[in-house]
């Protein structure tokens, strides 16, 4: 169950499934996987899943208080994302001279990462130089900054009910943006880093949260015709093809990957299902339970395996390797900072209910 201070969404199983598919993507990708250059976009299937999960909160909130505490948002975020962060840097500080003796920047690009600036450090700096995969987690961090009060003040200034429209409009823009950029003929790794530049996967799951929140007639409709769409995650493989460099990628690839993960967000609300029973399968929920720590420590092990082991011993023994590192860092210092973020409940009151139930 995913809580802010006295709120909270109803576990779905199909949720963590879905993060599991997307650390799996992210692996496959880093790993070299033949077929599989385009797997960077499990990337977006976080961003989308992000912005649902944490609009469906804020949105939460403010029908139960009408306003928004952005101080305790943010607290309750930091208590959750930076301590397995600080753990891995310290660890990454002191064994990367080691792994890499050749290799003088492990402190400044960790410095880089604990401040969140890696998406543009990367894109205009090439800091962090070795911890590429740090850009993402700067990307979702400058979102829930800026987040919180803007869609407070779009729900100020919307009608009631049409607070959907204000963020499809967003959503737009910023793929718009993108696109503009690339036409601009910028370098696919300036584009493809930046939080201005990736903001429309965590607009779409924003959306979603709308939508479902506000629920507008059109709603139940397209309810009913959602097998007529289930045809858009089962042509994400055919995005694999997209490679690195592709400004394809960028410019539709990332679109229909966004789509497909509303489609899946949406086949997943009622849990049950085809859909849902796939994603809810134990050992994909597991991974994806543990996948903000897989995440952090998965780079530099596959970074180090695959410079001497063909791929197949690169994901097996890397993905394993940030499986038990992973969940070592999660039932050590991440459960001890739930414990302490969680450890001043509200005041007893009736929580509201949630129609769209979600992890």
């Amino acid at each position: 169950m995913l809580k802010t201070h006295g709120f909270a969404l109803r576990y779905n199983p199909a949720l963590d499934g879905l993060r599991g598919v997307a650390i799996a993507l992210v692996i496959l990708s880093h790993a070299h996987v033949p077929l599989f250059d385009g797997a960077f976009f499990g990337v977006d299937l976080f961003f989308v899943l992000s912005g649902f999960l944490i609009t469906s909160l804020l949105l939460l909130e403010l029908r139960a208080e009408g306003r928004i505490d952005c101080w305790r948002f943010y607290r309750r975020r930091l208590l959750r994302l930076m301590p397995a962060l600080l753990l891995f840097l310290a660890v990454y500080v002191a064994v990367a001279p080691l792994l890499w003796p050749g290799q003088n920047d492990a402190l400044t690009d960790a410095l880089v990462s604990a401040l969140y600036l890696a998406d543009y450090g990367i894109a205009f700096f090439d800091q962090p130089a070795s911890l590429l995969h740090m850009w993402s987690l700067s990307v979702e961090e400058h979102f829930y900054l800026i987040w919180p009060p803007l869609l407070a003040l779009l729900v100020t200034r919307c009608q009631r009910g049409h607070v959907w429209r204000a963020i499809a409009v967003l959503w737009v823009l910023a793929t718009l943006w993108r696109v503009l950029c690339v036409s601009w003929d910028q370098a696919f790794y300036q584009v493809f880093f930046r939080f201005d530049t990736r903001a429309s996967g965590l607009l779409a799951g924003a959306l979603l949260a709308a939508l479902l929140h506000e629920q507008p007639d059109f709603i139940a409709r397209a309810r009913r015709h959602l097998h007529h769409a289930l045809w858009l995650p089962l042509a994400v493989p055919v995005l694999m093809g997209l490679g690195w460099d592709s400004s394809d990628a960028l410019s539709w690839g990332m679109p229909a990957v966004e789509g497909a993960a509303v489609v899946l967000l949406v086949a997943v609300q009622r849990q049950r299902g085809v859909v849902w029973q796939m994603l809810s399968t134990p050992a994909l929920v597991k991974l994806g339970q543990l996948s903000y720590g897989v995440y952090l420590w998965h780079y530099p092990v596959v970074r180090y395996l695959r410079a001497d082991l063909p791929w197949p011993l690169v994901v097996v023994m890397g993905g394993a390797i940030s499986l038990a590192l992973a969940a070592l860092s999660y039932y050590s210092i991440e459960r001890w900072a739930l414990r302490w973020r969680d450890g001043h409940p509200p005041p007893a009151r009736k929580r509201p209910t949630v129609s769209a139930p979600a992890h």
